[in-house]
Protein backbone atom coordinates (compact mmCIF):
# COMPACT_ATOMS: atom_id res chain seq x y z
CA UNK A 1 0.00 0.00 0.00
CA UNK A 2 2.93 2.50 0.74
CA UNK A 3 4.18 1.81 -2.94
CA UNK A 4 1.17 3.73 -4.29
CA UNK A 5 1.11 6.13 -1.78
CA UNK A 6 4.64 6.82 -2.23
CA UNK A 7 4.84 7.09 -6.13
CA UNK A 8 1.15 8.56 -6.81
CA UNK A 9 0.46 11.19 -4.12
CA UNK A 10 3.04 11.60 -1.45
CA UNK A 11 5.76 12.50 -4.76
CA UNK A 12 3.16 15.18 -6.30
CA UNK A 13 4.35 18.55 -4.61
CA UNK A 14 7.95 16.93 -5.50
CA UNK A 15 6.66 16.47 -9.72
CA UNK A 16 5.41 20.33 -9.22
CA UNK A 17 8.70 21.61 -8.29
CA UNK A 18 10.42 19.44 -10.60
CA UNK A 19 8.14 20.05 -13.59
CA UNK A 20 9.55 24.18 -13.07
CA UNK A 21 13.20 22.99 -12.51
CA UNK A 22 13.38 21.51 -16.24
CA UNK A 23 11.63 24.61 -17.32
CA UNK A 24 13.95 26.85 -15.03
CA UNK A 25 11.41 29.77 -15.67
CA UNK A 26 8.54 32.65 -20.38
CA UNK A 27 5.01 33.37 -20.60
CA UNK A 28 1.54 32.59 -18.77
CA UNK A 29 -0.37 29.96 -21.06
CA UNK A 30 -4.47 29.79 -20.34
CA UNK A 31 -5.86 26.47 -21.77
CA UNK A 32 -9.66 25.76 -20.99
CA UNK A 33 -9.60 22.71 -19.20
CA UNK A 34 -10.99 19.84 -21.44
CA UNK A 35 -13.92 17.07 -20.19
CA UNK A 36 -17.43 17.56 -19.60
CA UNK A 37 -17.38 14.99 -16.59
CA UNK A 38 -17.71 15.69 -13.04
CA UNK A 39 -15.31 18.67 -11.73
CA UNK A 40 -13.78 19.76 -8.04
CA UNK A 41 -14.92 22.60 -6.20
CA UNK A 42 -12.64 25.39 -6.65
CA UNK A 43 -9.56 25.08 -4.27
CA UNK A 44 -6.22 26.99 -3.73
CA UNK A 45 -3.49 25.41 -5.15
CA UNK A 46 -1.68 24.56 -1.76
CA UNK A 47 -4.83 23.23 -0.58
CA UNK A 48 -5.18 20.88 -3.72
CA UNK A 49 -1.64 19.51 -2.79
CA UNK A 50 -2.17 18.54 0.64
CA UNK A 51 -5.59 17.11 0.00
CA UNK A 52 -3.78 14.82 -3.09
CA UNK A 53 -0.84 14.20 -0.49
CA UNK A 54 -3.29 13.00 2.40
CA UNK A 55 -5.96 11.42 -0.15
CA UNK A 56 -6.59 7.60 1.03
CA UNK A 57 -4.85 5.00 0.17
CA UNK A 58 -5.99 2.62 -3.55
CA UNK A 59 -6.35 -0.56 -3.50
CA UNK A 60 -4.46 -1.12 -7.25
CA UNK A 61 -4.71 0.87 -10.41
CA UNK A 62 -5.63 -0.48 -13.80
CA UNK A 63 -6.14 1.98 -16.57
CA UNK A 64 -5.92 2.61 -20.12
CA UNK A 65 -3.71 5.39 -21.34
CA UNK A 66 -3.29 7.29 -24.28
CA UNK A 67 0.64 8.54 -24.68
CA UNK A 68 1.46 10.92 -27.53
CA UNK A 69 5.10 11.43 -28.54
CA UNK A 70 5.71 14.14 -31.52
CA UNK A 71 9.13 15.09 -30.39
CA UNK A 72 10.43 13.70 -33.85
CA UNK A 73 9.15 14.61 -37.50
CA UNK A 74 7.65 11.71 -39.70
CA UNK A 75 10.21 12.18 -41.68
CA UNK A 76 12.56 10.67 -39.54
CA UNK A 77 10.38 7.93 -38.51
CA UNK A 78 10.73 4.49 -40.10
CA UNK A 79 7.76 2.01 -39.60
CA UNK A 80 5.16 2.31 -36.64
CA UNK A 81 6.99 2.19 -33.25
CA UNK A 82 5.01 3.04 -30.43
CA UNK A 83 7.91 4.64 -28.42
CA UNK A 84 8.57 6.82 -31.26
CA UNK A 85 5.58 7.50 -32.67
CA UNK A 86 2.89 7.63 -29.45
CA UNK A 87 0.03 4.83 -28.88
CA UNK A 88 -2.56 3.45 -26.57
CA UNK A 89 -2.17 0.89 -24.22
CA UNK A 90 -2.74 -0.30 -20.17
CA UNK A 91 -1.30 0.28 -17.11
CA UNK A 92 -1.71 -1.65 -14.03
CA UNK A 93 0.17 -0.93 -10.83
CA UNK A 94 -0.71 -2.96 -7.51
CA UNK A 95 -0.16 -2.31 -3.89
CA UNK A 96 3.42 -4.66 -3.29
CA UNK A 97 5.27 -2.54 -6.19
CA UNK A 98 4.37 -4.29 -9.45
CA UNK A 99 4.24 -2.01 -12.57
CA UNK A 100 3.10 -2.96 -15.89
CA UNK A 101 2.89 -0.35 -19.13
CA UNK A 102 1.68 -1.77 -22.53
CA UNK A 103 2.02 0.72 -25.67
CA UNK A 104 0.16 -0.90 -28.70
CA UNK A 105 1.17 -0.11 -32.09
CA UNK A 106 -0.93 0.15 -35.33
CA UNK A 107 1.46 -3.50 -36.87
CA UNK A 108 0.54 -5.18 -33.38
CA UNK A 109 4.21 -4.71 -32.00
CA UNK A 110 3.60 -3.80 -28.17
CA UNK A 111 6.12 -2.36 -26.35
CA UNK A 112 5.71 -2.97 -22.83
CA UNK A 113 7.35 -2.27 -19.56
CA UNK A 114 7.32 -4.65 -16.16
CA UNK A 115 8.79 -3.89 -13.16
CA UNK A 116 8.65 -6.14 -9.80
CA UNK A 117 10.77 -6.21 -6.71
CA UNK A 118 12.88 -8.65 -8.49
CA UNK A 119 13.98 -6.28 -11.15
CA UNK A 120 12.79 -5.04 -14.72
CA UNK A 121 12.07 -5.67 -18.39
CA UNK A 122 11.37 -3.40 -21.63
CA UNK A 123 10.88 -5.12 -24.43
CA UNK A 124 11.44 -1.98 -27.49
CA UNK A 125 9.66 -4.05 -30.69
CA UNK A 126 11.23 -2.06 -33.28
CA UNK A 127 14.15 -3.49 -33.09
CA UNK A 128 13.40 -6.55 -31.23
CA UNK A 129 15.05 -5.89 -28.01
CA UNK A 130 14.36 -6.60 -24.38
CA UNK A 131 16.78 -4.35 -21.67
CA UNK A 132 16.48 -6.07 -18.78
CA UNK A 133 18.01 -5.38 -14.88
CA UNK A 134 17.63 -5.45 -11.61
CA UNK A 135 16.26 -2.36 -9.25
CA UNK A 136 18.84 -1.38 -6.19
CA UNK A 137 17.30 -2.79 -2.74
CA UNK A 138 15.97 -0.19 -0.60
CA UNK A 139 17.41 -0.06 3.00
CA UNK A 140 15.83 2.34 3.98
CA UNK A 141 13.84 2.06 7.51
CA UNK A 142 11.58 5.08 7.97
CA UNK A 143 9.11 4.81 11.31
CA UNK A 144 5.66 4.99 11.04
CA UNK A 145 4.80 8.61 11.14
CA UNK A 146 8.12 9.74 9.91
CA UNK A 147 6.89 10.23 5.92
CA UNK A 148 4.93 13.38 7.54
CA UNK A 149 2.40 15.13 5.39
CA UNK A 150 3.30 19.07 4.99
CA UNK A 151 0.82 21.92 6.21
CA UNK A 152 -0.82 24.12 4.29
CA UNK A 153 0.95 26.60 4.68
CA UNK A 154 4.16 24.66 4.54
CA UNK A 155 3.32 24.20 0.88
CA UNK A 156 2.13 27.74 0.12
CA UNK A 157 5.64 28.57 1.18
CA UNK A 158 7.07 26.26 -1.32
CA UNK A 159 4.59 27.54 -3.85
CA UNK A 160 5.78 31.30 -3.20
CA UNK A 161 9.50 29.76 -4.13
CA UNK A 162 8.61 28.10 -7.27
CA UNK A 163 6.53 31.53 -8.74
CA UNK A 164 9.92 33.56 -8.16
CA UNK A 165 11.23 31.35 -11.31
CA UNK A 166 8.22 30.10 -13.13
CA UNK A 167 4.50 31.02 -13.73
CA UNK A 168 2.29 28.83 -11.67
CA UNK A 169 -1.71 28.36 -12.34
CA UNK A 170 -3.92 27.83 -9.60
CA UNK A 171 -5.77 24.35 -9.01
CA UNK A 172 -7.78 24.07 -12.12
CA UNK A 173 -10.96 22.36 -11.70
CA UNK A 174 -10.35 19.48 -14.41
CA UNK A 175 -12.26 16.12 -15.39
CA UNK A 176 -9.60 13.58 -16.64
CA UNK A 177 -10.92 10.03 -17.81
CA UNK A 178 -14.34 10.90 -16.17
CA UNK A 179 -12.52 11.73 -12.51
CA UNK A 180 -12.92 14.85 -10.97
CA UNK A 181 -9.19 16.39 -11.32
CA UNK A 182 -6.99 19.49 -10.57
CA UNK A 183 -4.56 20.83 -13.05
CA UNK A 184 -2.00 22.84 -12.51
CA UNK A 185 0.38 24.28 -15.40
CA UNK A 186 3.65 25.73 -15.04
CA UNK A 187 5.61 27.69 -17.74
CA UNK A 188 9.08 29.87 -17.35
CA UNK A 189 9.30 33.41 -16.77
CA UNK A 190 12.58 33.65 -18.46
CA UNK A 191 14.54 32.06 -21.32
CA UNK A 192 13.01 28.23 -21.92
CA UNK A 193 14.42 27.27 -24.99
CA UNK A 194 12.11 25.64 -27.55
CA UNK A 195 10.48 24.26 -23.70
CA UNK A 196 6.60 26.10 -23.59
CA UNK A 197 4.83 24.94 -20.33
CA UNK A 198 3.91 22.16 -18.72
CA UNK A 199 0.71 20.48 -17.30
CA UNK A 200 0.04 18.21 -14.30
CA UNK A 201 -3.85 16.41 -13.37
CA UNK A 202 -4.48 14.35 -10.89
CA UNK A 203 -7.33 12.68 -9.14
CA UNK A 204 -8.68 15.26 -6.77
CA UNK A 205 -10.05 12.82 -3.80
CA UNK A 206 -7.48 10.33 -4.51
CA UNK A 207 -4.28 12.15 -5.50
CA UNK A 208 -3.19 9.66 -7.89
CA UNK A 209 -1.56 11.51 -11.29
CA UNK A 210 -3.95 11.08 -14.72
CA UNK A 211 -2.26 13.31 -17.27
CA UNK A 212 1.17 14.12 -17.69
CA UNK A 213 2.43 17.03 -20.94
CA UNK A 214 4.73 19.10 -22.46
CA UNK A 215 4.58 22.01 -24.79
CA UNK A 216 7.02 22.93 -26.94
CA UNK A 217 7.02 26.98 -27.86
CA UNK A 218 4.38 28.45 -29.64
CA UNK A 219 2.86 25.28 -29.82
CA UNK A 220 -1.14 24.67 -28.20
CA UNK A 221 -0.91 20.54 -28.52
CA UNK A 222 1.67 18.50 -26.54
CA UNK A 223 4.53 17.66 -27.68
CA UNK A 224 4.34 15.10 -25.27
CA UNK A 225 1.63 13.72 -23.16
CA UNK A 226 0.65 10.76 -21.16
CA UNK A 227 -2.76 11.02 -20.01
CA UNK A 228 -5.25 8.41 -18.47
CA UNK A 229 -8.38 7.72 -21.04
CA UNK A 230 -9.94 5.10 -18.26
CA UNK A 231 -8.73 4.00 -14.77
CA UNK A 232 -10.19 1.64 -11.70
CA UNK A 233 -8.83 2.00 -8.48
CA UNK A 234 -9.90 -1.76 -7.77
CA UNK A 235 -6.91 -4.61 -6.45
CA UNK A 236 -4.69 -6.14 -9.65
CA UNK A 237 -4.44 -9.87 -10.27
CA UNK A 238 -1.66 -11.36 -10.24
CA UNK A 239 -2.69 -12.51 -14.02
CA UNK A 240 -2.26 -9.19 -15.45
CA UNK A 241 1.59 -8.84 -14.57
CA UNK A 242 2.19 -12.56 -16.20
CA UNK A 243 3.65 -11.11 -19.11
CA UNK A 244 7.02 -12.09 -20.62
CA UNK A 245 8.83 -10.75 -23.65
CA UNK A 246 9.11 -12.81 -26.81
CA UNK A 247 11.51 -15.61 -26.64
CA UNK A 248 13.17 -14.67 -29.78
CA UNK A 249 14.29 -10.95 -28.63
CA UNK A 250 17.56 -9.57 -28.09
CA UNK A 251 18.78 -9.15 -24.73
CA UNK A 252 20.48 -6.38 -23.41
CA UNK A 253 21.44 -6.17 -19.53
CA UNK A 254 21.43 -3.09 -17.69
CA UNK A 255 23.62 -3.04 -14.29
CA UNK A 256 22.52 -0.54 -11.96
CA UNK A 257 24.90 0.39 -8.99
CA UNK A 258 23.77 -1.06 -6.13
CA UNK A 259 25.52 -1.26 -2.47
CA UNK A 260 29.70 -0.84 -2.63
CA UNK A 261 29.60 0.17 -6.79
CA UNK A 262 26.84 2.40 -6.08
CA UNK A 263 28.77 4.55 -2.97
CA UNK A 264 32.08 4.27 -5.26
CA UNK A 265 30.12 5.84 -8.27
CA UNK A 266 28.90 8.44 -6.74
CA UNK A 267 32.25 9.18 -4.69
CA UNK A 268 33.91 9.02 -7.81
CA UNK A 269 31.34 11.21 -9.73
CA UNK A 270 31.27 13.94 -6.66
CA UNK A 271 35.50 13.46 -7.48
CA UNK A 272 35.11 14.67 -11.22
CA UNK A 273 32.74 17.45 -10.73
CA UNK A 274 35.13 18.91 -7.93
CA UNK A 275 37.27 19.68 -10.93
CA UNK A 276 36.25 23.23 -12.81
CA UNK A 277 37.42 25.63 -14.93
CA UNK A 278 39.33 25.60 -18.82
CA UNK A 279 42.76 24.99 -17.26
CA UNK A 280 42.03 22.45 -14.45
CA UNK A 281 40.22 20.10 -16.81
CA UNK A 282 42.74 21.10 -19.57
CA UNK A 283 45.13 18.98 -17.47
CA UNK A 284 42.80 15.89 -16.64
CA UNK A 285 41.65 15.13 -20.02
CA UNK A 286 43.44 13.05 -22.62
CA UNK A 287 42.97 15.35 -25.65
CA UNK A 288 43.27 18.94 -26.20
CA UNK A 289 40.09 20.61 -24.64
CA UNK A 290 38.68 23.16 -26.96
CA UNK A 291 36.18 25.47 -25.10
CA UNK A 292 36.05 28.71 -26.69
CA UNK A 293 35.19 31.47 -23.98
CA UNK A 294 32.47 32.46 -26.49
CA UNK A 295 29.73 30.48 -28.73
CA UNK A 296 27.04 31.36 -30.88
CA UNK A 297 27.15 35.18 -29.69
CA UNK A 298 27.08 32.85 -25.85
CA UNK A 299 29.52 33.32 -22.94
CA UNK A 300 31.10 30.41 -21.53
CA UNK A 301 29.38 29.37 -18.38
CA UNK A 302 31.12 26.57 -16.78
CA UNK A 303 33.93 23.76 -17.73
CA UNK A 304 33.71 20.73 -15.73
CA UNK A 305 35.04 17.19 -15.32
CA UNK A 306 33.15 14.36 -16.08
CA UNK A 307 33.20 10.45 -16.23
CA UNK A 308 32.16 9.47 -19.17
CA UNK A 309 32.02 5.34 -19.14
CA UNK A 310 35.14 5.31 -17.40
CA UNK A 311 37.19 7.85 -18.89
CA UNK A 312 37.55 11.69 -18.38
CA UNK A 313 35.64 14.12 -20.36
CA UNK A 314 34.55 17.62 -20.12
CA UNK A 315 31.00 19.43 -19.71
CA UNK A 316 31.53 23.11 -21.08
CA UNK A 317 28.27 24.83 -20.80
CA UNK A 318 27.29 28.41 -22.34
CA UNK A 319 24.82 30.81 -21.66
CA UNK A 320 21.95 30.37 -18.94
CA UNK A 321 18.84 28.70 -18.77
CA UNK A 322 17.41 26.18 -21.31
CA UNK A 323 18.23 28.72 -23.59
CA UNK A 324 22.09 27.67 -23.37
CA UNK A 325 24.31 25.21 -24.91
CA UNK A 326 25.92 22.33 -23.81
CA UNK A 327 28.99 20.42 -25.65
CA UNK A 328 30.72 17.56 -24.42
CA UNK A 329 34.13 16.39 -25.17
CA UNK A 330 35.80 13.21 -25.18
CA UNK A 331 38.48 11.34 -26.63
CA UNK A 332 37.29 9.19 -29.91
CA UNK A 333 37.57 5.47 -29.42
CA UNK A 334 40.49 3.88 -31.69
CA UNK A 335 38.78 2.33 -35.31
CA UNK A 336 36.00 3.92 -34.14
CA UNK A 337 33.51 4.70 -37.16
CA UNK A 338 30.38 7.47 -37.35
CA UNK A 339 27.07 6.16 -36.99
CA UNK A 340 24.77 5.03 -39.96
CA UNK A 341 22.55 7.89 -41.06
CA UNK A 342 19.95 5.37 -40.93
CA UNK A 343 18.44 3.33 -38.23
CA UNK A 344 21.69 3.45 -35.96
CA UNK A 345 20.81 1.57 -32.47
CA UNK A 346 16.84 1.95 -33.71
CA UNK A 347 15.44 0.46 -36.31
CA UNK A 348 12.34 3.19 -35.94
CA UNK A 349 14.64 5.89 -36.32
CA UNK A 350 16.45 7.83 -39.16
CA UNK A 351 19.57 10.29 -38.44
CA UNK A 352 20.10 13.08 -41.21
CA UNK A 353 23.86 13.69 -41.58
CA UNK A 354 25.77 17.02 -41.31
CA UNK A 355 29.06 18.40 -41.78
CA UNK A 356 30.97 20.00 -39.66
CA UNK A 357 34.36 21.43 -41.00
CA UNK A 358 34.83 18.52 -43.48
CA UNK A 359 33.56 15.67 -40.84
CA UNK A 360 30.38 13.83 -41.19
CA UNK A 361 27.84 14.31 -38.24
CA UNK A 362 24.42 13.08 -37.57
CA UNK A 363 21.86 15.08 -35.31
CA UNK A 364 18.55 14.29 -33.72
CA UNK A 365 16.40 17.66 -33.69
CA UNK A 366 13.04 17.75 -32.02
CA UNK A 367 10.20 19.86 -30.86
CA UNK A 368 11.68 20.29 -27.83
CA UNK A 369 16.10 20.65 -28.77
CA UNK A 370 18.65 19.18 -30.86
CA UNK A 371 21.55 16.88 -30.20
CA UNK A 372 24.39 17.15 -32.61
CA UNK A 373 27.58 14.60 -32.28
CA UNK A 374 30.60 14.62 -34.52
CA UNK A 375 34.49 13.39 -34.49
CA UNK A 376 37.57 15.55 -35.48
CA UNK A 377 40.91 15.33 -34.78
CA UNK A 378 40.61 12.27 -32.34
CA UNK A 379 38.03 13.90 -29.94
CA UNK A 380 34.07 13.17 -30.28
CA UNK A 381 31.95 16.22 -29.80
CA UNK A 382 28.22 16.31 -28.77
CA UNK A 383 26.28 19.12 -28.60
CA UNK A 384 23.19 19.37 -26.99
CA UNK A 385 20.35 22.26 -26.92
CA UNK A 386 17.06 23.53 -26.51
CA UNK A 387 17.72 25.23 -29.42
CA UNK A 388 17.18 24.57 -33.54
CA UNK A 389 18.64 22.74 -35.37
CA UNK A 390 20.36 25.49 -37.35
CA UNK A 391 21.32 26.98 -33.58
CA UNK A 392 23.09 23.56 -33.08
CA UNK A 393 24.85 23.42 -36.40
CA UNK A 394 26.55 26.87 -35.71
CA UNK A 395 27.56 26.09 -32.36
CA UNK A 396 29.49 23.05 -33.62
CA UNK A 397 30.71 24.95 -36.07
CA UNK A 398 32.05 27.27 -33.42
CA UNK A 399 33.93 24.96 -31.73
Amino acid sequence: MKYLRTVSTRRLLAMIAGVVAVIAAGTAIAVAAAGSGPKPPPESLAKAVHGALAAPQVKGISARISFTNHLIGSTDLQGSDPILSGATGRLWISNDGRLRLELQSANGQDAQVLVSKQGFWIYDPASNTEYRGTLPADHSKQKSGSDKIPTIAQIQRQINDLVQHANLSGAIPSDVAGQAAYTVRVSPKHDGGLLGSAELAWDAARGVPLKFAIFARGQSSPVIQLKVTDISYDKVPASDFAASPPSGAKVVTINVPTGAAAQHAAKRGRAHRDVTGAAAVAKKVPFTLTAPKTLVGLPRRSVSLMDWNGTPAALVTYGQNLGGIAVIEQAAKPGATPPASTGGDHQGLSLPSVTIHGATGHELATALGTVLQFSRGGVDYTVVGSVPAAAAEAAARGL
